[in-house]
């Protein structure tokens, strides 16, 4: 239907319709751009939610995150949220672009179309109603002139019929009557014309101009009504868009979630907190009803545990020895002697993780070598590069001096030395603790930590002093007397036997050695022993493999770490 036709007598109200057209436009881009903010604050939300959630780097909560599976997949949730919260960024971005941006472009030439065609309509309707206002003054003034010259002929009849009037006077006044008849026929023809004028363009207005005019208003509206509609198409598309990537966010989730394995994440409780140690054994009897001779110095320094196993000696003359050593004397050495473990302690403590069970300490102490081998590594291809540098600047002088590449070589050698000592100190510790790791196959010892580990240099002071109960635990029970080694302790005169020397470091066997003749020890290549006295000057080092074997070897067959705080003791 055609506005034109149909509503040619309502340009007020098509006026205001348009109006409300366009306020309307201006209400869907408000709103459009309302659920924008929407989506923007939404994701902002999610995103400081995931943010809030992940793990701080190098963390214990981050470690946990990477060993088991259940934490592994809540982090997969996270990220994948934090892709999820992108996607709301990108329908906000959208929005904007392809909605608020070209409907408020679009408002403004809509804006100007409108004005415009309303301004021709008011032009039209401002042009009929002065040719109507012209004919109206027209007919108006033809019909005062039929009534003036009405006038004049009745006079004329008047004047004429009167015997008293002058022949002239008549005269007169027939010319007056004959002059207003010819301005009434001037007037009607004046008349007839704006008459025909007038309904000419009346016709012209009401059939062609302001058919026209409402026919642009028209379309005008319906491109209208189809933006909007093409607009709200396109906010259902914006979110669609999206949808495989959301799914594939709701799949990711979905694949963290099924990767979850309570086994796996079970085993790994083993992994993390096993120690190592084997359960206790069973208590031995202890027959009271027999007379127990103890001496006051022995029942003061004796471990409560060793009680139970009086027959195994924990060195060469400790058990032999101490119940007849002088009270005076072996009080200095403890004292010295502790002197000389916390300096020990301090020195090590933490470096060598002896502080953990064998287990966990045995992980961490592998963990370090294969960072320390990674720099190694690292270091190495440095050096390669370096040289393949250097080569090519002597083979072409005119790209480098050779020389200058010299400095950066040997800080790298430098740092390779390093580094394998520090490897070689680690793998140490490795192989010490995989070589005094209990078997599951022989019986539990209740016995201290330190004797466990074979009486190597404690490098903690808890550690040190830290005692199994009989259910496996660490008690923090601190007999200094029962856990350590009592070296170069002054005897009586009347006994003779060996004193134990402490261990000074350790070595590491370069070649094998067959220690044939008396005095000597046989060690195999990359065998790890203590050093209890370094070599004098006669090119002999004296070592010990555990307490009941110790010997000298070739110091040129071993490579000494001499424990500094030890040495100088």
């Amino acid at each position: 239907m055609s506005w034109g036709i149909e509503l040619w007598d309502q340009f007020d109200n098509l006026e205001k319709h348009t109006q409300w057209g366009i306020e309307f436009v201006e209400r869907y881009t408000k709103f459009v751009k309302e659920r924008s903010e929407i989506e923007l604050s939404y994701a902002k939300q999610i995103r400081n939610l995931s943010k809030k959630y992940q793990p701080k780097k190098n963390s214990k909560e981050e470690e946990e995150n990477n060993k088991y599976s259940a934490c592994r997949a809540f982090l997969s949730t996270l990220n994948e949220l934090n892709d999820y919260a992108g996607q709301h960024e990108v329908i906000a971005e959208n929005l904007t672009s392809q909605i608020i941006s070209e409907l408020t472009r679009y408002i403004q030439e809509l804006k100007a179309e409108r004005k415009s065609h309303f301004h021709d309509g008011r032009k039209a309707q401002q042009h009929i109603e002065n040719s109507w206002k012209q004919l109206e003054s027209s007919k108006r003034r033809f019909e005062r002139e039929c009534k003036e010259a009405d006038r004049a002929q009745q006079y004329f009849e008047k004047m004429d019929s009167d015997i008293n009037v002058t022949k002239a006077d008549v005269e007169k006044a027939r010319q007056q009557a004959q002059m207003r008849h010819q301005i009434a026929a001037d007037s009607k023809t004046e008349y007839a014309s704006y008459l025909q004028k007038f309904n000419q363009e009346q016709n012209d207005h009401y059939h062609t101009l302001i058919p026209h005019i409402f026919q642009k208003i028209q379309e005008m509206e319906e491109r209208r009504i189809e933006r909007v509609g093409e607009s709200m198409k396109t906010f259902a598309e914006v979110d669609r868009q999206v949808l495989p990537i959301v799914g594939k966010c709701l799949d990711g989730m979905t694949k963290g979630a099924e990767s979850i394995e309570p086994k796996h994440d079970s085993s790994q409780v083993v992994e993390s907190y096993k120690s190592g140690f084997e359960p206790p054994g069973d208590v031995e009897f202890e027959d009271y009803s027999q007379a127990m001779k103890r001496t006051a110095s022995e029942c003061s320094l004796s471990n409560s545990r060793a009680e139970s196993k009086p027959d195994k000696p924990t060195g060469k003359s400790k058990g032999k020895l101490w119940p007849f050593m002088k009270k005076s004397k072996l009080s200095l050495k403890l004292i010295t002697l502790n002197a000389q473990v916390r300096s020990l302690i301090e020195g090590a403590g933490s470096e060598d993780f002896s502080h953990l069970p064998p287990e966990q300490r045995r992980k961490k102490l592998q963990a370090k070598v294969d960072d320390i081998n990674k720099d190694i590594e690292k270091e190495m291809d440095k050096k390669d590069a370096l040289i393949k540098m250097k080569d090519v600047y002597v083979k072409n002088p005119h790209m480098g001096d050779p020389s200058s590449v010299d400095p950066r070589l040997a800080e790298t050698g430098q740092n390779i030395e390093k580094l394998q000592l520090e490897a070689q100190k680690f793998e140490g510790w490795l192989a010490e603790v995989e070589g005094r790791m209990p078997v599951k196959s022989e019986p539990p010892q209740r016995q201290s930590v330190l004797y466990e580990t074979q009486n190597s240099v404690p490098s903690n002071d808890n550690c040190a002093q830290d005692r199994e109960s009989p259910d496996g635990s660490y008690t923090e029970e601190q007999s200094s007397e029962a856990q350590i080694k009592v070296p170069n302790v002054e005897f009586d005169d009347e006994f003779d036997d060996e004193e134990t020397l402490p261990t000074i470091g350790t070595c590491k066997a370069l070649y094998c050695f067959e220690g044939n003749n008396e005095g000597t020890i046989s060690v195999m290549e990359g065998e790890l022993l203590y050093v209890i006295e370094e070599d004098k000057g006669d090119g002999w080092t004296r070592v010990r493999r555990n307490e009941e074997e110790e010997g000298y070897v070739p110091t040129s067959y071993v490579e000494v770490f001499l424990d500094t705080n030890g040495k100088d003791a």
